[in-house]
């Protein structure tokens, strides 16, 4: 065989398959990830709208050398609310810009998803059909060993030519072949539909290599404020 099939990576049922794809597959998590930073994007221009509040304070000490018990501190705090009441119309045009971008996102989460239904649905249609070329290639390999086994005792006792053999044999190598090109279209499509469901990852098929994490990394150097190495040393 040309290789292993990823048969315990792939979901039981086509059902399953897409609801795996619709749920992990990294395309759809960008996708969302974007509509949330369209939505958050909305708030951003909506707070340009609302009041806001300043506190500022300040201390002074005054001393004159002339004057004596001359010390003196001042201190003074200031607030203030500044209310947004003329904005010339370029924050809620903004706005409204913004919303609509919300809703591009959607839509292209949506067909995000529609793309990843779609490709898992092929690639399982294929495996499937793998799998059943190999049940009949394996059959026809079978067949055409017992008829070559037989022209061969024929050919024996002077019954089939020499020629008869050569074409036996050439139809079992032909049948072969076709076993082992079906048997390379399953492990491809297997790895089609893992690939298909967004499973085919180091860290889900515990492939033997350093795993990056992005969530380490930043809480590695959330917290320096000097230094210029990264965690990993270079």
């Amino acid at each position: 065989a040309p290789g292993r099939p990823l048969d315990r990576y792939v979901p039981a049922n086509l059902d399953a398959a897409i609801a795996i794809g619709l749920q992990e597959h990294p395309q759809i998590l960008s996708a969302l990830h974007a509509v949330d930073a369209a939505e958050a994007q909305v708030k951003v221009y909506e707070g340009v709208l609302y009041p806001t509040v300043s506190l500022s304070g300040s201390v002074n000490q005054r001393y004159d050398q002339q004057i004596a018990n001359s010390n003196a501190v001042v201190a003074a705090i200031v607030g203030r609310v500044t209310i947004p009441l003329y904005q010339g119309g370029q924050e809620y045009a903004q706005i409204r810009q913004a919303k609509e971008t919300v809703g591009q996102t959607r839509i292209q989460a949506d067909q995000v998803r529609d793309q990843v239904r779609a490709q898992v649905v092929d690639f399982w249609g294929r495996l499937e059909a793998a799998k059943a070329q190999v049940i009949a290639a394996q059959a026809q390999v079978q067949a055409n060993e017992v008829a070559l086994n037989g022209v061969r005792e024929e050919a024996r006792v002077g019954q089939r030519t020499t020629l008869d053999v050569l074409n036996a044999q050439q139809e079992l190598l032909n049948a072969r072949v076709n076993l082992i090109t079906a048997q390379r279209d399953r492990v491809i499509y297997s790895y089609g539909v893992v690939q298909a469901i967004g499973r085919l990852t180091a860290r889900y098929t515990a492939v033997p290599v350093a795993i990056y994490s992005a969530k380490t990394h930043s809480d590695q150097v959330k917290d320096l404020w000097y230094g210029v190495r990264s965690p990993d040393g270079r």
